[in-house]
Parts: structure tokens; C-alpha cells; sequence
């Protein structure tokens, strides 16, 4: 969650200023358990400010930089957001039904641990995302763009 006193001192160190805008766009974002695009966000943006202007949006999403927000690519041709979380988390994207799944992958951690003891590298991310058709997909036939559609 992002907390109001914190967004504040860190948009300010670097040089931003928590508009009244930005908050919202932050806000939908948070309050979405979706991952949305720049137009949805937009979408449910203008729903409580109907001034705000996708420019805005997308001048807000430039805070993924600040770890703020994490910008995921789900097998589409454009990325999806979502409110930095503490705890990690990964994602399977459905290419029947665009369905997005997150799951937690321990496994994913001792990875990391294991190469950075091995190699003494310092990783600053990690970013898993399984493709496929779930389980709603597969009981219905539907075959998704690796089926050749």
C-alpha cells in the first residue's frame, strides 16, 4: 500500500509534486486488484474526475521509475500496471481469455539466493510470467494465439 506521507517525501526528492491527479491515478490503481492498462486506468480515472486526460495517466505511470508502480508485459502488445507490493508476487496470463492468475513462488527466492551466492550478483527484481489457458479455457475448447488462430 502506498502510504500518502511517504508518496509525498518521495515524489518530492525527485522533483514531483503529488497533484491531486496523481493521487487518483495512484488511488484506481491501488483499489484494482486488476491489472490494468493505461486506457482502463483512464477509464476508471475519468469515472471520479471526469477532467483528468489520459496524458495525465500516463505522466503518473512515469512513477514505475520510483518503484511505485510495477509496468508488467502479460503476453499482449501493451503493459499492464499495478501498485508495488511488499511481498513478491508472479503472474499466469491465460491466452484464451486474457484471465491474469498471481501467484506466490518461493522457489523463485532461492533461485535468486543460490545466484547471487554463486555468481555474487545483486539482483533487483525478478519477474515471472507464465503463459498458457486456465483451467475455464481448457474445459471450453478455446485456443488461444499459440493454436494458430
Amino acid at each position: 500500500m502506498i502510504h500518502k506521507n511517504g508518496l509525498r517525501e518521495t515524489l518530492h526528492s525527485s522533483g514531483r509534486r503529488l497533484t491531486r491527479q496523481r493521487r487518483l491515478v495512484l488511488k484506481v490503481i491501488e483499489e484494482n486488484r486488476e491489472h490494468l492498462d493505461a486506457e482502463a486506468l483512464y477509464d476508471r480515472a475519468k469515472v471520479l474526475d471526469p477532467n483528468i486526460s489520459l496524458a495525465t495517466v500516463y505522466r503518473t505511470l512515469v512513477l514505475k521509475e520510483m518503484g511505485l508502480v510495477e509496468e508488467h508485459r502479460l503476453g499482449e502488445g501493451h503493459a499492464h500496471f499495478e501498485a508495488t507490493r511488499e511481498a513478491p508476487h508472479y503472474h499466469f496470463a491465460c491466452s484464451g481469455c486474457g484471465r491474469v492468475i498471481e501467484f506466490d513462488a518461493p522457489e523463485v527466492r532461492q533461485v535468486v539466493r543460490r545466484l547471487s551466492r554463486q555468481e555474487g550478483v545483486e539482483v533487483s527484481s525478478a519477474h515471472l510470467i507464465l503463459a498458457g489457458r486456465c483451467a475455464q479455457c481448457q474445459d471450453a475448447g478455446e485456443t488461444g494465439p499459440e493454436k494458430g488462430q
